[in-house]
């Protein structure tokens, strides 16, 4: 029990992810907040977790604070901060609209600053706080086809970064875990997106976007949620400012 009676928040709860994630700190007795926009998968993970399902759309600054305000009257100040919610989209660049563009840069990176900020005051007061920001290989170099997304985790890396060093004498870290394909609703989603524009069945797809793994096979959501519950212990205080892969190699 290793979390007991540390509260962890989670956007993008429900699913993917940050489910895994919350059955890894409910594991260890950690006391839960899941955030979402949709309900009843939110739902799902918090009666399986003991946690609070909270509704939150976190392109909406107040819609944070309102939630982040049911999370500590529900649990306490926050010590575990763990920001997963994100979309993604492909198309090819000149054909991208700028609504595209704003959508994925609302969710994947001006999210992360209002979450991040409206949480400071508890990660930076008291022990052993943890930020960790999920980003992805996409931040790490370029993607074609997917210029928007690559370009706002690119932003969660260089935020990730820019915060570790800034708060690097306090009791908080902060990290990036970057995984390459995921076996989640996301892929899916891509899956279902080159099958409509190809002649590809999805599991033809799903198998393609498998084998831009270097090997071969989709991440697990298990794989990348035991790396952040790494990230999350005591023992992991002195690692700060990290972007930690799990990609099977691919950015070897």
């Amino acid at each position: 029990m290793q979390f007991a009676g540390r509260h962890a928040l989670i956007t993008g709860g429900g699913t993917g992810i940050g489910a895994a994630t919350a059955r890894a700190l409910a594991t260890g007795g950690a006391k839960l907040s899941l955030l979402g926009r949709r309900r009843e998968p939110l739902d799902a993970v918090a009666a399986e977790t003991g946690g609070s399902a909270i509704s939150c759309d976190v392109t909406e600054r107040a819609d944070i604070e309102r939630a982040y305000a049911e999370a500590r009257a529900a649990h306490g100040p926050f010590d575990l901060v763990i920001l997963n919610a994100g979309i993604g989209d492909s198309a090819p660049f000149q054909r991208t609209k700028r609504q595209a563009w704003d959508r994925i840069m609302a969710t994947n990176m001006t999210a992360l600053f209002d979450g991040t900020q409206l949480a400071l005051p508890d990660l930076l007061d008291g022990d052993d706080k943890r930020l960790i920001i999920v980003a992805s290989v996409a931040g790490l170099r370029g993607a074609a086809y997917a210029a928007p997304y690559a370009a706002s985790k690119h932003g969660a890396i260089g935020l990730a970064k820019s915060l570790a060093l800034e708060f690097a004498k306090t009791n908080l870290t902060v990290n990036a875990v970057c995984p390459s394909f995921v076996d989640t609703p996301m892929v899916d989603e891509s899956a279902e997106r080159i099958s409509r524009v190809s002649k590809r069945t999805e599991e033809e797809a799903r198998q393609a976007l498998a084998a831009m793994n270097a090997s071969g096979r989709l991440v697990t959501a298990e794989e990348v949620a035991d790396t952040i519950l790494h990230l999350c212990r005591p023992s992991s205080r002195s690692i700060n400012g990290a972007c930690i892969t799990i990609d099977g190699g691919t950015t070897a």
